[in-house]
């Protein structure tokens, strides 16, 4: 049998072998569904991983800022009455280099290697069209 022993605010369980052989009894809730981005309010969730620090780091006002503008955007194109904002926000990324740039390097790859994609399949419709060109 465990045994169990209390010591201020902590509590120490012994289990013994025989504890650990039989299944669990207990039964967890369903866990809660993550909010995401958007709350079921309408709000803003500034913790959502998928914003990746963006309103925490040295630009998180600037940020929360002109997302919050577009969030509740009525204008059209969505949120052409936020370009003060996002202005402000990129002026600020740009004095943290060291913080920002990363991750635009990743996105500067991605554009890169979908260009060359694109460079490639306009040269070969080129070709191709050389080619029918001849054959006529």
């Amino acid at each position: 049998m465990s045994q169990v022993y209390k010591e201020g605010k902590d509590t120490i369980i012994f289990a013994t072998k025989e504890d650990h052989q039989s299944p669990s009894k207990i039964e967890l809730s369903p866990p809660e569904p993550s909010p995401g981005l958007i709350f079921p309010d309408g709000s803003i969730n500034w913790n959502c991983p998928c914003l990746g620090g963006m309103a925490t780091g040295p630009c998180g006002v600037e940020f929360r800022e002109s997302f919050t503008c577009f969030h509740y955007s009525k204008e059209e194109p969505k949120g052409l009455e936020c370009r003060e904002k996002f202005t402000a926000m990129w002026a600020c990324m740009d004095k943290y280099p060291e913080v920002y740039n990363e991750g635009m390097k990743d996105n500067e790859e991605i554009l890169s290697t979908e260009e060359n994609k694109d460079d490639n399949s306009v040269s070969n419709v080129q070709i191709e069209n050389k080619n029918q060109d001849k054959k006529l």
